[in-house]
């Protein structure tokens, strides 16, 4: 049960330089996720962590990261996630996503997806991802719900 991006991370995060190769190699396959420049830390099935740095082309007018661009990180952080838990009879698309803003976003900012395995087998497709946004001081700056389909691939 390993997607492409699955066996990319396993077969690269372990090696010097990558992890920043890995987050290059997941911005060509989803080119939008490179304005937050993901830099991946951990991917497995169930969970996925990575940083958005702090940098100039992702902050606002009051020079704080922008809210989009923490929202972008914690869909990457999603994307990544699904695709090391899917099982390889099932695909998934996201279908919402609910967030709230819970403080300013002035560092790098972490972000994680969270979801029981368990719920990618079960008969019910919705199945709801975690999603946190923090600080480099550990305080929550957004956090959240991705809702999930997943369903049965279709027979070709």
């Amino acid at each position: 049960m390993t997607t492409d991006v699955y066996r990319l991370w396993q077969k690269l995060s372990g090696r010097p330089l990558g992890k920043w190769a890995f987050g290059r190699a997941y911005g060509l396959k989803v080119p939008y996720f490179r304005t937050i420049r993901p830099r991946f830390t951990e991917v497995r099935p169930g969970f996925c962590r990575l940083v958005v740095p702090d940098r100039r082309g992702v902050r606002n007018h009051i020079g704080t990261v922008h809210a989009i661009a923490v929202c972008n990180g914690l869909e990457a952080a999603m994307g990544a996630m699904a695709e090391a838990t899917v099982p390889d009879h099932k695909r998934w698309l996201p279908k919402g996503m609910d967030v709230r803003y819970t403080a300013k976003s002035t560092s790098d900012i972490t972000c994680t997806a969270e979801s029981d395995p368990a719920r990618w087998l079960d008969p019910d497709p919705d199945v709801p991802v975690t999603v946190t946004a923090t600080r480099d001081d550990g305080t929550v700056v957004a956090e959240g719900i991705i809702h999930l389909w997943v369903t049965d691939k279709p027979r070709r």
